[in-house]
């Protein structure tokens, strides 16, 4: 028996370190003092709150640990019962007092144990600076600590850094309050959980899906509506160009270019060789716009000229010269000389 008593004695001293480094794994980490539209309960009630972290990355429950706003509790030489008076003790039996790594939980303060096992007894006076403390299960060791200002409404009071380890604390207004939620919100916070904290009725959600519903065919009725309008004015250009053909246009500017070239070499060549005055000049301009005007064709009246001409075809005289005298013609018997048209 005295072998197995002293194997039991030294076990308990050697798992002293181990329990003193699993409390020290559990932190204060934000407190509220005066609420009035923040965290509310399952009764519809707003109560001081407190929000307790395990920093750790291993599973440890923090029943039966001890939470109080009586600074009488520091005296050392307070029986351990008389301590216990005055404070509030977290109880046994709920699964969220089992703290898995990182994981927080909040407590409401001022309120009866009656209401749930989250619901301590613990005295808090809004109006006054707030000292808090959280001690082990033996009401013995201080674990964490911390003395909270005078807030207003809604504000709390919390640590700096999300994992407990920070000594720093500050106040946090009441849209930066996180209650069970890790301090740093814009990191670790989710966009559906802040989603779900800013529009917990779903109408933000409502508005914002009708919202896009409606762009959606806005979007869709602008489309079509330029397309229409692009389609008809294809068709009204495929009309006009049916009716008024672009190839004889084409043709009246190839010709143009073609004489403004020409004007251009003619002109070139007269300066350089200074052998046409200025009048030439502005009479071959005149030229190539008449001749443009025209669109550059012969103006032709359409009328054949018929010119007679004498071809002595049937001069007989001439023909039969080597049997008759040559004769002194006259005025009187001086022969007609037939005439044949001349096509001019």
């Amino acid at each position: 028996m005295k072998r197995f008593g002293f194997a039991s004695a030294l076990l308990a001293f050697a798992s002293l370190p181990m329990l003193a480094q699993m409390d020290a794994s559990i932190k204060l980490n934000e407190v509220m003092t005066k609420n009035e539209t923040s965290l509310i309960d399952e009764y519809g009630t707003r109560n001081a709150w407190v929000e307790i972290a395990n920093i750790s990355h291993s599973t440890y429950n923090i029943r039966g640990m001890y939470l109080t706003t009586d600074r009488s509790v520091l005296d050392k030489k307070m029986s351990v019962p008389e301590r216990v008076k005055r404070m509030s003790q977290i109880p046994n039996g709920d699964t969220r007092t089992n703290l898995s790594g990182q994981q927080l939980i909040v407590f409401q303060l001022a309120s009866s144990p009656s209401q749930g096992s989250l619901h301590l007894s613990v005295k808090v006076n809004a109006n006054e600076p707030t000292w808090i403390a959280l001690y082990n299960g033996n009401a013995t060791q201080l674990i964490d600590s911390v003395t909270v200002p005078v807030l207003a409404a809604d504000q709390s009071y919390a640590r700096i850094a999300n994992n407990g380890t920070s000594k720093d604390w500050e106040v946090k207004s009441a849209d930066r309050v996180t209650p069970d939620i890790p301090n740093q919100t814009i990191v670790s916070e989710s966009k559906v959980e802040k989603f779900k904290r800013e529009d917990p009725h779903g109408f933000g959600m409502a508005i914002m899906a009708m919202g896009i519903v409606f762009f959606c065919l806005a979007l869709l009725w602008i489309t079509f509506t330029i397309f229409g309008m692009v389609m008809r004015h294809m068709e009204t250009a495929k009309k006009v160009a049916h009716k008024q053909p672009i190839k004889p246009i084409t043709k009246t500017v190839e010709k143009t270019i073609e004489v403004g070239h020409k004007t251009g070499v003619m002109l070139k060549e007269g300066f350089d060789t200074k052998g046409i005055d200025r009048e030439v000049y502005l009479a071959v301009i005149g030229l190539a716009l008449r001749q443009y005007e025209d669109d550059i064709h012969d103006v032709e009246s359409g009328i054949i000229t018929i010119k007679p001409k004498n071809t002595d075809w049937d001069d007989e005289y001439s023909q039969m010269t080597h049997l008759h005298e040559p004769l002194i013609p006259t005025k009187h018997n001086a022969p007609t000389i037939p005439t044949t048209p001349e096509l001019h």
